[in-house]
């Protein structure tokens, strides 16, 4: 099906996707610290990467910027998995290049599926959900923001 690079400093959450990705017959590469996954992505040219943010060494925002900075490796699809849950983050994801956005705790069905999905869309496609996904984030960010004449959203 492809090969997936599974990025993130727990080895345990390491095991389990890649298990998961392994039964839907995905080749899968790991790393886990940001340094070792720009290392495994310039040798190995992943078909996706699987994401965390943080991380030791190089956090999982830096790998992001420098991917998508890079123009041979720009198109790499990246699935954010994360901890992280505020909207400022999720915002942050997506205005970086993430390609979708999963918080932890997940579930590995989902995300295979996410996976799958992902690796079906164009790079314009992955680009064009990028801009409404980000434009949605802002919306529910302004709708949980108190704004300074009270505490209702400012629309």
């Amino acid at each position: 099906m492809g090969t997936v690079l599974v990025v993130d400093d727990e080895r345990a959450i390491l095991k389990l996707i890649e298990a998961n990705l392994r039964l839907e017959n995905f080749q899968v590469i790991t790393a886990m610290d940001g340094l070792q996954a720009l290392e495994q992505v310039r040798e190995k040219r992943p078909d996706l990467i699987i994401l965390d943010i943080m991380m030791p060494h190089m956090d999982g925002w830096q790998v992001l910027q420098q991917l998508r900075q890079d123009e041979e490796l720009r198109d790499i699809p990246v699935v954010v998995l994360t901890a992280r849950t505020g909207d400022a983050d999720i915002i942050r994801g997506w205005e970086l290049g993430a390609d979708d956005y999963i918080t932890k705790p997940f579930s590995p069905l989902a995300l295979v599926k996410t996976v799958q999905m992902v690796l079906k869309q164009s790079p314009e496609e992955r680009r064009a959900r990028r801009e409404r996904e980000i434009v949605r984030a802002q919306l529910l960010h302004r709708l949980h923001t108190p704004t300074e004449r009270g505490s209702g959203p400012s629309l």
